[in-house]
């Protein structure tokens, strides 16, 4: 696992989420738990690509915004 490109993808997710006014609580559903989204945005765990399409889904952007980062 390469610990610095998830922090990197961690920090992004926080961003866009705060930038849409939206908090972790919002983008609880059924495809993503709010427990999920902290360990994300925490950088605790690995995401599958299922988890990034549904991130990406409640905070309607594409995937790939959600990798922009350097």
């Amino acid at each position: 696992m390469d610990k610095e490109f998830l922090q990197k993808f961690a920090q992004r997710v926080k961003e866009v989420r705060k930038a849409k006014g939206l908090t972790q609580d919002d983008l609880d559903s059924d495809k993503i738990s709010r427990s999920t989204i902290s360990h994300i945005e925490i950088a605790r765990n690995d995401v599958t690509l299922s988890k990034v399409k549904a991130l990406a889904d409640g905070l309607g952007v594409e995937v790939k915004e959600l990798f922009d980062f350097k």
